[in-house]
């Protein structure tokens, strides 16, 4: 039985606590600086709880970590786990600046054993997945074009994002750091990486923040033409992928729980459906798949340099959108 220890205890740290605890293959114990985090995490899970993490290092020994702190942190945590010892679970994402990107590359690469990945959730669902495999196959032959749309109304969702990280670029907040950087993660990993962008970005709706809520991207991923809009206001929850091919098409639809392909020469869409999901269901395949990566098992999930290459787009995203020029990303 392997040894979790959750750092950071908000909503996305509370649900990989959960998570972990519900695959039956951890113990996990919960660390945050917050007092009435702690006390929460103990009542409603009966975890230990520490309320810093050398308090933790020096308290206990872990196999793992789940760094679930706001972005400037992640690297810098990340950097003292592996150095002692652990395997690290990294939230998106990955950081907001590329300062220590080398340093925590050096370190990886000293130690193979250590498992590292990052908690880009869309790689665990089956829609992705099996798009990605069929994809894969090329059957439809080479990727020319491909369109994301995605939106929602995230008072709804996360009706405390005046009160949290979300405020302000320097704690990962934003829309494209902290919503759009999902769908990036994802189309680079079925497209290939971002080497080319221009961004329009602006704050519309969200009352009580100053960050942008609304982006549109026109990218380049090598000879791929790839555009994102997003929006974090409109009524319906939906994102839907297509990409086009010299032979057909791919269309996701994340909200419809499948992924589909046309042929040229076809009527219909073949559709490949995931039956309804409960709330955790995706996130407990997630803890599950860096338990089989802490094990040495393939694993789908987002790899340190993978969220480095999102790191990148990010960041040039948002200069893009400051400056209004397009931007390379090397």
């Amino acid at each position: 039985m392997k040894s979790i220890l959750i750092i950071g205890c908000g909503s996305i740290g509370e649900r990989h606590l959960r998570c972990f605890q519900k695959t039956g293959r951890c113990t996990v114990t919960a660390c945050d600086a917050n007092p009435a985090l702690l006390t929460a995490m103990q009542e409603r899970y009966g975890v230990p709880t520490f309320a810093s993490l050398d308090a933790a290092l020096a308290g206990a020994k872990f196999d793992a970590a789940v760094v679930c702190t706001p972005a400037q942190h992640h690297l810098p945590m990340t950097l003292k786990l592996l150095r002692d010892g652990l395997h690290v679970f990294i939230e998106k994402p990955l950081a907001i600046d590329t300062a220590l990107v080398p340093e925590v590359r050096g370190v990886i690469t000293e130690r193979p054993g250590q498992f590292v990945a990052v908690a880009y959730v869309y790689h665990c669902m089956p829609w992705m997945l099996g798009a990605r495999d069929f994809l894969q196959t090329g059957g439809l032959g080479r990727v020319l074009q491909a369109s994301a749309v995605s939106g929602q109304h995230f008072p709804t969702f996360r009706p405390a994002y005046r009160e949290i990280y979300y405020t302000r670029h320097e704690t990962g907040g934003g829309a494209i750091q902290d919503a759009l950087t999902h769908l990036v993660n994802a189309t680079e990993w079925l497209v290939g990486p971002c080497t080319r962008l221009y961004c329009d970005a602006t704050h519309q709706a969200l009352e009580g923040v100053t960050v942008e809520d609304t982006v549109n991207v026109s990218a380049r991923h090598g000879e791929v033409l790839v555009s994102f809009s997003m929006n974090q206001f409109q009524a319906p929850n939906e994102t839907t992928l297509l990409i086009g091919c010299e032979r057909g098409s791919i269309k996701i639809e994340l909200h419809e729980r499948r992924w589909g392909f046309l042929r040229h020469g076809d009527s219909t869409w073949t559709w490949n459906v995931t039956p309804p999901l409960e709330r955790d269901d995706l996130f407990i395949a997630q803890a599950h798949a860096f338990l089989d990566g802490m094990e040495g098992r393939p694993t789908p999930l987002a790899t340190f340099e993978e969220a480095v290459q999102t790191l990148k787009f990010n960041q040039a995203a948002l200069r893009s959108a400051a400056s209004g020029a397009a931007i390379v990303i090397q």
